[in-house]
């Protein structure tokens, strides 16, 4: 009934982006960005950069409109978009549950 959607951006600014219209628009309770070394292969070639990562906490139900939202703000061809359903402590999930409005 919960996930988590991860991402990558190339800079704070574009992962504030994405965070706040998240928030904003309901699709995501809370959005943890991390900044961190990336080293990945792209075109055949390793890369080394820094980025910021978003772990955004949502419900199952909305993440097709989480990856739609990021897919419209992301500046990457080719962005990281990974899920994984998630289960914790019952009152933390009810204030995801609460916080998330999925569209219809």
């Amino acid at each position: 009934m919960f996930s988590i959607v991860y991402t990558t951006t190339d800079n704070e600014e574009e992962a504030k982006r994405i965070a706040i219209n998240l928030t904003e628009r309901k699709l995501a309770a809370c959005v943890n960005m991390h900044r961190i070394d990336s080293i990945y292969s792209w075109k055949g070639k390793a890369e080394n950069d820094r980025e910021i990562a978003l772990s955004i906490k949502t419900t199952r139900s909305a993440v097709k409109h989480v990856i739609e939202c990021i897919r419209n703000l992301h500046s990457y061809d080719l962005p990281a978009i990974i899920t994984w359903d998630i289960n914790g402590e019952k009152e933390y999930l009810k204030w995801i549950e609460d916080s998330v409005a999925v569209p219809e």
